[in-house]
């Protein structure tokens, strides 16, 4: 395991002016931000670390609206072409000052070789610089939501990353490393003091930061504490100060602690199950010659099969909401009145299985996460036990996310379960990241099961170009039936949130599940 310390780069550690003493936040979460390298893997977990040490150039504030970042101001000169003029006086973390070249070549970088960020940049023509203090933005079609897409784009150095070799991101299917894997240098409120990957991870307050910082936080230590028994004790105990997400199990022993406290909410999450719909043959199931899942009534079998009223109640607590779409409440696009799930039917799902010509059902292997959503192993051996009463055995395979996802993002799979929170808060992402049919471009990066629907495609780039908001609705409605009636995917639910803390930090938490440690305050004394 490779251990960095970071020192000064040139400017020494300080607390930020007006700051009276040092004030530490431990955080402790079920999984590890796998990189800092921010370019690297598209996960929330990720990239709400890493949020803390870079910043876009549109930010979200409290509400999750959009607010200046690096960029002060937007416009629109043509319906193809976005002009962003970027904050003066900004500086990396080394001292070297943030420029028009550092965001062109960020988003180079995104949108190139090796990163998990292609979904955001595949809309773009050119990107290109007028002065040291503007860039264009020229998309292959009009693209209204541009903004909202670049809120988790973050900008790097450019000439930190030429002097440390990193110049293109660390792959997670290929697990090639690089210095940005284990060291940073962003324009953020907080800088990395020290990385050991699955151990322990270290922010420090930059001094010089642009922007005032709201919070009191001078350092954050985190700490991935996988099980859920270990991670309460750490609260209870006091080592830590907050952990997320809560054991669903634990929310009310923890609600009665007089010295703790426990945040919960809705969630933009949507968890579903995808499935290998490309292969001629499935990598890992007893069916030699053909794959079941290109079959409609085998994906619908799967799908009456789940007991999604008992996951929600047994093994979510209440903590859930079933979904039939791929995104839920709180995405611009979503309609509740389609939200209706085809009826839990296990008799239904056999005589599917057996008109599909699978009378006996067969055997199939479910990749899952074991820290990565709420309850993740414990829903993928719900349905485990779900399928097995309509004759298919699942080969249930749970890891720690650090495997699993370069695994399943290799594709190396046959039937996977995955999480989805549209970073754009629109249902256009959902369509064009997970729904969509995979191209060289990043469009379908993350439709791993490679599902294809040539309607949903062509629907899916008129949304994106699509300017009147009714129109645009009408489009991702029509999308959503055609996806739902091919059963492209089985939804399960939207997740809720559940963190846990001292009634002396106050915090923000917002429904994308990021934490900006800058909100964060620690008092003496509970409020």
């Amino acid at each position: 395991m490779k251990t960095r310390h970071l020192v000064s780069m040139g400017l020494a550690f300080a607390l930020s002016a007006g700051t009276a003493q040092a004030v530490t936040l431990r955080v402790a979460n079920q999984g590890d931000a796998q990189s800092m390298d921010p370019h690297s893997l598209n996960e929330s977990l990720q990239l709400t670390f890493t949020g803390n040490v870079y910043e876009p150039l549109v930010a979200r504030d409290k509400e999750l609206g959009l607010t200046p970042g690096l960029a002060t101001r937007w416009t629109q000169p043509k319906p193809t072409v976005w002009r962003f003029e970027l904050r003066r006086g900004v500086k990396f973390h080394d001292g070297t000052p943030f420029t028009a070249d550092d965001v062109v070549f960020s988003f180079n970088r995104a949108a190139g070789a090796g990163s998990d960020m292609q979904g955001y940049t595949n809309t773009f023509k050119e990107v290109r610089k007028l002065d040291d203090h503007t860039i264009e933005v020229e998309t292959l079609t009009p693209f209204p939501i541009l903004p909202d897409v670049l809120t988790q784009v973050y900008v790097m150095s450019r000439k930190w990353c030429e002097e440390n070799k990193a110049l293109t991101p660390v792959d997670r299917r290929k697990g090639i490393e690089n210095a940005a894997s284990f060291e940073a240098n962003g324009t953020g409120p907080f800088r990395l003091k020290e990385r050991r990957p699955g151990s322990r991870t270290v922010l420090v307050r930059h001094a010089a930061y642009w922007d005032k910082v709201e919070g009191n936080v001078t350092e954050v230590v985190f700490t991935p504490i996988g099980n859920a028994a270990t991670r309460v004790a750490a609260l209870l105990s006091g080592e830590v100060d907050v952990i997320e997400p809560v054991p669903l199990q634990d929310v009310e022993r923890i609600k009665a602690s007089p010295k703790l406290k426990v945040m919960q909410g809705p969630e933009l999450r949507t968890i579903f199950l995808g499935m290998d719909q490309k292969r001629d043959e499935l990598l890992f199931s007893n069916v030699k010659g053909k794959n079941p899942f290109k079959d409609k009534r085998v994906r619908q079998a799967f799908y009456q099969a789940i007991d999604i009223e008992t996951i929600k109640s047994r093994v979510m607590r209440g903590a859930a909401l079933p979904m039939a779409l791929m995104v839920g409440p709180g995405i611009r696009g979503f309609s509740p009145d389609q939200n209706k799930r085809l009826p839990y039917d296990p008799e239904a799902s056999k005589r599917l299985l057996a008109e599909a010509g699978y009378p006996s059902g067969f055997e199939v292997a479910l990749n899952c996460p074991n820290d990565r959503y709420v309850n993740d192993a414990d829903i993928c051996q719900a349905v485990a036990a779900n399928l097995a009463r309509v004759g298919v055995k699942v080969n249930l395979q749970t890891e720690t996310k650090v495997t699993y996802f370069p695994k399943i993002l290799r594709r190396d799979t046959s039937f996977y379960l995955l999480g989805w929170t549209p970073s754009t808060y629109d249902a256009h992402n959902a369509l064009s990241a997970l729904m969509a049919s995979p191209t060289d471009k990043g469009q379908g990066q993350f439709n791993l099961g490679a599902y294809s629907n040539a309607k949903v495609d062509e629907l899916t780039l008129r949304i994106q170009s699509e300017t009147d908001q009714a129109r645009r609705n009408a489009m991702i409605r029509e999308a959503f039936e055609a996806h739902a009636a091919d059963i492209g995917h089985l939804p399960l639910h939207q997740q809720s949130l559940a963190w846990a803390m001292k009634k002396t930090v106050t915090l923000v938490q917002l429904a994308d599940n990021f934490m900006p440690y800058k909100w964060v305050t620690l008092s003496e004394k509970a409020k």
